[in-house]
């Protein structure tokens, strides 16, 4: 199963994103449940740059009822009007911004549910193999 996104989602700059998860390595075996987040960054299992998500922010992953959904950690808000790179924070579905205050909805696409914000977050591709991994990519 594959999940794209949207194709308006390009407020936050592209990098290099390509990694997968097995889903029986302790470190994620919580996103097998449906309605988990976790987050991904340069240090974990080491994948570096590939996990890193924009500016070192990192990715959120999600698990949804059919597919698995991620994105990057960057307040689009924040980037598009202040500049600034702003991390979110998350809580299992929902991810808010310490900054502007948008909350952002982890089942729908990243897209946001109150504040300020006006763009989703930054989805990235993703694949199921319906068993164990769950690839992470963009273009």
């Amino acid at each position: 199963m594959t999940s794209c996104g949207k194709a308006d989602n390009d407020i936050i700059p592209d990098v290099y994103v390509d990694f997968t998860i097995d889903l029986t390595d302790p470190e994620f075996v919580s996103l097998s449940v449906i309605g988990i987040s976790d987050t991904i960054d340069a240090l974990t299992n080491n994948w570096g740059y590939r996990s890193a998500g924009y500016d070192g922010n990192g990715i959120i992953i999600y698990s949804g009822p059919d597919e698995y959904f991620a994105y990057d950690r960057t307040c689009p808000h924040d980037f598009t009007v202040n500049n600034l790179s702003i991390k979110v924070k998350i809580d299992l579905t929902v991810a808010e911004c310490p900054q502007c205050g948008t909350k952002y909805a982890l089942s729908v696409y990243g897209t946001p549910i109150s504040g300020v914000g006006k763009y989703p977050l930054k989805n990235y591709k993703t694949s199921f193999d319906g068993d164990r991994y769950v690839r992470v990519w963009n273009n």
